[in-house]
Protein backbone atom coordinates (compact mmCIF):
# COMPACT_ATOMS: atom_id res chain seq x y z
CA UNK A 1 0.00 0.00 0.00
CA UNK A 2 1.41 3.63 -1.19
CA UNK A 3 1.53 5.96 1.84
CA UNK A 4 0.94 9.52 1.33
CA UNK A 5 2.19 11.69 4.47
CA UNK A 6 0.15 14.47 5.88
CA UNK A 7 0.87 17.64 5.20
CA UNK A 8 -0.08 21.18 5.09
CA UNK A 9 2.19 22.34 2.58
CA UNK A 10 1.32 21.29 -1.00
CA UNK A 11 3.62 18.65 -2.05
CA UNK A 12 6.95 19.01 -2.90
CA UNK A 13 6.27 16.66 -5.65
CA UNK A 14 3.14 15.40 -7.30
CA UNK A 15 2.84 12.46 -9.50
CA UNK A 16 -0.19 10.23 -10.56
CA UNK A 17 -0.44 7.79 -12.95
CA UNK A 18 2.77 8.74 -14.64
CA UNK A 19 3.65 6.34 -17.68
CA UNK A 20 6.75 6.43 -19.97
CA UNK A 21 6.63 3.96 -23.70
CA UNK A 22 9.81 3.71 -26.21
CA UNK A 23 8.01 1.89 -28.60
CA UNK A 24 6.78 -1.44 -28.11
CA UNK A 25 8.54 -0.88 -24.26
CA UNK A 26 7.01 0.19 -21.03
CA UNK A 27 9.58 1.75 -19.01
CA UNK A 28 7.40 3.29 -16.74
CA UNK A 29 3.93 1.78 -15.63
CA UNK A 30 1.84 4.33 -13.73
CA UNK A 31 3.67 5.30 -10.89
CA UNK A 32 1.61 7.50 -8.61
CA UNK A 33 3.27 9.22 -5.26
CA UNK A 34 3.81 12.92 -3.05
CA UNK A 35 7.11 14.12 -1.53
CA UNK A 36 6.81 16.60 1.10
CA UNK A 37 8.26 19.65 1.21
CA UNK A 38 11.65 19.20 3.28
CA UNK A 39 11.69 15.09 2.30
CA UNK A 40 14.55 12.98 1.64
CA UNK A 41 12.73 10.41 -1.03
CA UNK A 42 14.62 7.65 -2.22
CA UNK A 43 13.61 5.39 -5.41
CA UNK A 44 15.65 2.42 -5.10
CA UNK A 45 15.36 -0.64 -7.29
CA UNK A 46 17.71 -2.40 -9.31
CA UNK A 47 19.09 -1.04 -12.77
CA UNK A 48 16.47 -0.75 -15.54
CA UNK A 49 13.73 -0.63 -13.08
CA UNK A 50 12.38 2.96 -14.37
CA UNK A 51 13.87 5.12 -11.73
CA UNK A 52 16.51 7.29 -13.84
CA UNK A 53 13.85 7.76 -16.20
CA UNK A 54 10.89 8.71 -13.87
CA UNK A 55 13.49 11.16 -12.30
CA UNK A 56 13.95 12.47 -16.20
CA UNK A 57 10.03 13.35 -16.48
CA UNK A 58 10.36 14.76 -13.62
CA UNK A 59 13.20 17.46 -14.63
CA UNK A 60 11.50 17.96 -17.64
CA UNK A 61 13.97 16.32 -19.95
CA UNK A 62 11.76 13.21 -21.06
CA UNK A 63 8.15 13.99 -22.21
CA UNK A 64 5.41 11.80 -20.23
CA UNK A 65 3.54 9.34 -22.52
CA UNK A 66 0.47 9.75 -19.79
CA UNK A 67 -0.22 10.93 -16.26
CA UNK A 68 0.74 14.08 -14.57
CA UNK A 69 3.65 15.72 -12.67
CA UNK A 70 4.30 18.19 -10.65
CA UNK A 71 7.24 19.77 -9.39
CA UNK A 72 7.42 22.79 -7.03
CA UNK A 73 3.90 23.00 -8.36
CA UNK A 74 4.53 23.93 -11.73
CA UNK A 75 3.07 21.37 -14.25
CA UNK A 76 6.16 19.19 -16.05
CA UNK A 77 5.01 19.19 -19.61
CA UNK A 78 2.89 22.50 -19.81
CA UNK A 79 5.74 24.69 -17.51
CA UNK A 80 8.86 23.13 -17.64
CA UNK A 81 10.48 26.76 -17.75
CA UNK A 82 9.23 27.18 -14.39
CA UNK A 83 10.26 23.39 -13.11
CA UNK A 84 13.49 23.58 -14.37
CA UNK A 85 13.96 27.38 -12.65
CA UNK A 86 13.08 25.86 -9.44
CA UNK A 87 14.88 22.29 -9.24
CA UNK A 88 18.75 21.36 -8.86
CA UNK A 89 20.01 17.78 -10.60
CA UNK A 90 23.25 15.86 -10.36
CA UNK A 91 23.11 13.64 -12.94
CA UNK A 92 24.36 9.89 -12.77
CA UNK A 93 27.28 10.69 -15.23
CA UNK A 94 29.69 13.35 -14.58
CA UNK A 95 28.78 16.88 -16.06
CA UNK A 96 31.26 19.21 -14.76
CA UNK A 97 34.20 20.36 -16.79
CA UNK A 98 37.22 19.14 -16.59
CA UNK A 99 39.54 21.88 -17.32
CA UNK A 100 37.96 24.67 -15.58
CA UNK A 101 38.30 25.17 -11.66
CA UNK A 102 35.94 24.02 -9.11
CA UNK A 103 35.10 27.95 -9.07
CA UNK A 104 34.57 28.34 -12.62
CA UNK A 105 32.51 25.37 -12.58
CA UNK A 106 30.26 27.47 -10.02
CA UNK A 107 30.43 30.72 -11.60
CA UNK A 108 29.54 29.15 -14.92
CA UNK A 109 26.31 27.40 -13.16
CA UNK A 110 25.17 30.59 -11.47
CA UNK A 111 25.14 32.81 -14.88
CA UNK A 112 23.18 30.15 -16.55
CA UNK A 113 20.72 30.63 -13.88
CA UNK A 114 20.53 34.48 -14.00
CA UNK A 115 22.08 34.84 -10.44
CA UNK A 116 22.66 38.42 -9.66
CA UNK A 117 26.82 38.86 -10.42
CA UNK A 118 26.97 40.78 -7.08
CA UNK A 119 25.55 37.47 -5.09
CA UNK A 120 27.38 34.95 -6.90
CA UNK A 121 30.77 34.88 -4.51
CA UNK A 122 29.41 34.79 -1.19
CA UNK A 123 26.83 31.82 -2.84
CA UNK A 124 29.94 30.19 -4.39
CA UNK A 125 32.20 30.53 -1.24
CA UNK A 126 29.06 29.08 1.38
CA UNK A 127 28.43 26.16 -1.32
CA UNK A 128 32.36 25.15 -1.49
CA UNK A 129 32.79 25.26 2.52
CA UNK A 130 29.67 23.12 2.85
CA UNK A 131 31.31 20.86 1.04
CA UNK A 132 34.96 21.45 1.86
CA UNK A 133 36.05 22.31 -0.76
CA UNK A 134 37.12 26.04 -0.31
CA UNK A 135 40.49 24.98 -0.47
CA UNK A 136 40.65 23.72 -4.01
CA UNK A 137 38.49 26.32 -5.55
CA UNK A 138 41.24 27.51 -7.72
CA UNK A 139 41.98 24.03 -8.45
CA UNK A 140 41.04 22.40 -12.28
CA UNK A 141 38.51 19.73 -11.76
CA UNK A 142 40.71 17.24 -13.77
CA UNK A 143 42.60 16.88 -10.48
CA UNK A 144 39.81 15.71 -7.98
CA UNK A 145 39.15 12.44 -6.80
CA UNK A 146 35.78 10.86 -7.78
CA UNK A 147 34.23 11.39 -4.34
CA UNK A 148 35.08 15.39 -4.41
CA UNK A 149 33.97 15.80 -8.09
CA UNK A 150 30.58 14.38 -6.53
CA UNK A 151 30.45 17.01 -3.77
CA UNK A 152 31.02 19.49 -6.18
CA UNK A 153 28.16 18.80 -8.37
CA UNK A 154 25.81 18.34 -5.38
CA UNK A 155 27.49 21.89 -4.64
CA UNK A 156 26.66 23.33 -8.31
CA UNK A 157 23.13 21.63 -8.21
CA UNK A 158 22.43 23.65 -4.87
CA UNK A 159 23.88 26.86 -6.06
CA UNK A 160 20.64 28.31 -7.63
CA UNK A 161 18.87 27.56 -4.75
CA UNK A 162 16.55 25.17 -5.89
CA UNK A 163 13.27 24.06 -3.75
CA UNK A 164 13.78 20.22 -4.78
CA UNK A 165 17.30 18.69 -5.59
CA UNK A 166 17.55 15.82 -7.98
CA UNK A 167 19.96 13.08 -7.51
CA UNK A 168 20.32 10.21 -9.77
CA UNK A 169 22.76 7.30 -8.38
CA UNK A 170 24.45 10.01 -6.42
CA UNK A 171 27.24 8.10 -5.33
CA UNK A 172 27.78 5.25 -8.37
CA UNK A 173 31.46 3.91 -8.72
CA UNK A 174 32.43 5.54 -5.32
CA UNK A 175 33.93 3.45 -2.63
CA UNK A 176 31.58 2.81 0.74
CA UNK A 177 33.84 5.02 2.83
CA UNK A 178 33.22 7.68 0.38
CA UNK A 179 29.62 6.94 -0.14
CA UNK A 180 28.98 7.75 3.78
CA UNK A 181 30.80 10.90 3.50
CA UNK A 182 28.90 12.35 0.30
CA UNK A 183 25.96 11.40 2.59
CA UNK A 184 26.81 13.38 5.48
CA UNK A 185 27.34 16.00 3.24
CA UNK A 186 23.62 15.69 1.60
CA UNK A 187 22.02 15.35 5.22
CA UNK A 188 23.91 18.48 5.80
CA UNK A 189 22.67 20.57 2.45
CA UNK A 190 19.31 19.65 2.90
CA UNK A 191 19.03 20.66 6.38
CA UNK A 192 20.97 24.13 5.85
CA UNK A 193 19.08 24.76 2.43
CA UNK A 194 15.85 23.39 3.39
CA UNK A 195 16.10 21.65 0.36
CA UNK A 196 13.59 18.97 -0.68
CA UNK A 197 15.26 15.67 -1.92
CA UNK A 198 14.30 13.33 -4.51
CA UNK A 199 17.33 10.32 -5.27
CA UNK A 200 17.54 6.86 -6.96
CA UNK A 201 19.89 4.37 -5.40
CA UNK A 202 20.32 0.76 -5.77
CA UNK A 203 22.50 0.39 -2.37
CA UNK A 204 20.34 -1.13 0.34
CA UNK A 205 22.73 0.96 2.59
CA UNK A 206 22.12 4.18 1.08
CA UNK A 207 18.77 3.98 1.10
CA UNK A 208 18.92 3.84 4.95
CA UNK A 209 19.24 7.49 4.71
CA UNK A 210 16.26 7.90 3.53
CA UNK A 211 13.13 9.24 4.96
CA UNK A 212 10.74 7.38 2.69
CA UNK A 213 11.51 5.20 -0.05
CA UNK A 214 9.85 4.04 -2.89
CA UNK A 215 10.74 0.43 -4.61
CA UNK A 216 10.54 -0.19 -7.94
CA UNK A 217 10.65 -2.92 -9.87
CA UNK A 218 10.22 -3.65 -14.07
CA UNK A 219 8.83 -0.11 -13.94
CA UNK A 220 6.01 0.16 -10.86
CA UNK A 221 6.45 0.93 -7.36
CA UNK A 222 5.68 -2.40 -5.96
CA UNK A 223 5.61 -0.85 -2.16
CA UNK A 224 6.15 2.97 -0.33
CA UNK A 225 6.60 3.67 3.22
CA UNK A 226 10.07 4.28 6.21
CA UNK A 227 12.87 2.09 6.08
CA UNK A 228 12.18 1.20 9.27
CA UNK A 229 8.40 0.35 8.23
CA UNK A 230 9.49 -2.09 5.50
CA UNK A 231 11.54 -3.83 7.37
CA UNK A 232 9.20 -4.49 9.52
CA UNK A 233 6.58 -5.60 7.66
CA UNK A 234 8.77 -8.38 6.38
CA UNK A 235 8.90 -9.81 10.21
CA UNK A 236 10.53 -13.07 9.85
CA UNK A 237 14.77 -13.66 9.00
CA UNK A 238 16.23 -14.60 6.11
CA UNK A 239 17.34 -18.11 5.61
CA UNK A 240 20.21 -19.15 2.64
CA UNK A 241 21.57 -22.33 2.77
CA UNK A 242 23.34 -23.62 -0.21
CA UNK A 243 22.91 -27.59 -1.05
CA UNK A 244 23.77 -30.10 -3.20
CA UNK A 245 19.97 -30.56 -4.41
CA UNK A 246 18.51 -26.91 -4.96
CA UNK A 247 15.37 -29.03 -6.51
CA UNK A 248 15.07 -31.29 -3.67
CA UNK A 249 15.67 -28.87 -1.23
CA UNK A 250 12.69 -26.38 -2.33
CA UNK A 251 10.64 -29.68 -2.08
CA UNK A 252 11.76 -30.61 1.24
CA UNK A 253 10.78 -27.17 2.66
CA UNK A 254 7.53 -27.39 0.79
CA UNK A 255 6.64 -30.74 1.78
CA UNK A 256 8.11 -31.01 5.16
CA UNK A 257 8.03 -27.53 6.55
CA UNK A 258 5.06 -25.65 4.46
CA UNK A 259 7.96 -23.23 3.71
CA UNK A 260 8.09 -21.25 -0.27
CA UNK A 261 11.32 -20.89 -0.75
CA UNK A 262 13.13 -19.63 -4.13
CA UNK A 263 16.81 -19.90 -5.37
CA UNK A 264 18.23 -15.90 -5.49
CA UNK A 265 22.01 -15.51 -5.38
CA UNK A 266 23.06 -19.17 -5.81
CA UNK A 267 21.36 -20.21 -2.44
CA UNK A 268 18.04 -21.66 -1.46
CA UNK A 269 16.22 -18.24 0.13
CA UNK A 270 13.39 -18.64 2.21
CA UNK A 271 11.98 -16.60 5.74
CA UNK A 272 11.16 -18.06 9.06
CA UNK A 273 10.31 -16.65 12.38
CA UNK A 274 13.38 -17.11 14.97
CA UNK A 275 15.65 -18.17 11.94
CA UNK A 276 18.87 -19.18 14.21
CA UNK A 277 15.86 -21.72 16.56
CA UNK A 278 14.74 -22.94 12.77
CA UNK A 279 18.10 -24.27 11.54
CA UNK A 280 18.59 -27.38 14.04
CA UNK A 281 15.11 -28.39 12.63
CA UNK A 282 16.60 -27.63 9.30
CA UNK A 283 19.55 -30.11 9.18
CA UNK A 284 17.45 -33.03 10.91
CA UNK A 285 14.30 -33.07 9.05
CA UNK A 286 14.86 -31.52 5.39
CA UNK A 287 16.77 -34.82 3.94
CA UNK A 288 19.17 -32.84 1.92
CA UNK A 289 22.69 -32.35 2.96
CA UNK A 290 23.43 -28.51 3.55
CA UNK A 291 26.90 -27.44 2.89
CA UNK A 292 26.41 -23.78 4.01
CA UNK A 293 23.82 -21.49 6.40
CA UNK A 294 23.32 -17.80 6.91
CA UNK A 295 20.59 -16.48 8.81
CA UNK A 296 19.77 -12.83 8.79
CA UNK A 297 17.48 -10.29 10.51
CA UNK A 298 15.29 -8.33 7.49
CA UNK A 299 16.83 -5.98 5.55
CA UNK A 300 16.21 -3.72 2.19
CA UNK A 301 17.20 -6.56 0.21
CA UNK A 302 14.69 -8.95 2.31
CA UNK A 303 12.31 -6.00 1.64
CA UNK A 304 12.89 -6.13 -2.01
CA UNK A 305 12.63 -9.86 -2.56
CA UNK A 306 9.45 -10.39 -0.45
CA UNK A 307 7.68 -7.95 -3.16
CA UNK A 308 9.54 -9.05 -5.90
CA UNK A 309 10.84 -12.65 -5.68
CA UNK A 310 14.24 -11.73 -6.22
CA UNK A 311 17.41 -10.09 -4.75
CA UNK A 312 18.14 -6.86 -6.20
CA UNK A 313 21.25 -8.39 -7.53
CA UNK A 314 18.86 -11.01 -9.70
CA UNK A 315 17.13 -8.28 -10.46
CA UNK A 316 20.01 -6.29 -11.87
CA UNK A 317 21.15 -9.05 -13.69
CA UNK A 318 17.72 -9.95 -15.55
CA UNK A 319 17.38 -6.51 -16.47
CA UNK A 320 20.84 -6.47 -18.11
CA UNK A 321 19.20 -9.39 -19.93
CA UNK A 322 16.34 -7.85 -20.66
CA UNK A 323 18.29 -4.68 -21.90
CA UNK A 324 20.73 -7.12 -24.69
CA UNK A 325 17.50 -8.59 -25.91
CA UNK A 326 15.53 -5.28 -26.64
CA UNK A 327 19.40 -3.91 -28.34
CA UNK A 328 19.31 -6.89 -30.28
CA UNK A 329 15.88 -6.90 -31.30
CA UNK A 330 16.83 -2.74 -32.64
CA UNK A 331 19.79 -4.02 -34.03
CA UNK A 332 18.60 -7.02 -36.38
CA UNK A 333 15.11 -4.96 -37.51
CA UNK A 334 12.94 -6.89 -34.92
CA UNK A 335 14.39 -9.96 -36.61
CA UNK A 336 15.00 -13.23 -34.10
Amino acid sequence: MIVVPVSSSPPAIDVRDLTKSFGDVEAVRGVSFTVTPGEVFGFLGPNGAGKSTTINMLCTLVTPTTGSAYVAGYDVTRQRDDVRRHIGLVFQDPTLDGYLTAEQNLRLHAELYGIDRAAIPARMRQMLEMVDLWERRDAPVLTFSGGMRRRLEIARGLMHSPRVLFLDEPTIGLDPQTRSSIWRYIRALQQTEETTIFMTTHYMDEAEFCDRIAIMDRGEIVVLDTPEALKAAVGADRVMIRTTDDEGALVGLAERFEIEATVAEGAVTFFVPSGEAFVPRLFAELGVPITAVNVSRPTLDDVFMNYTGSTIRDAEASSATERNRITMRVMTGGRR
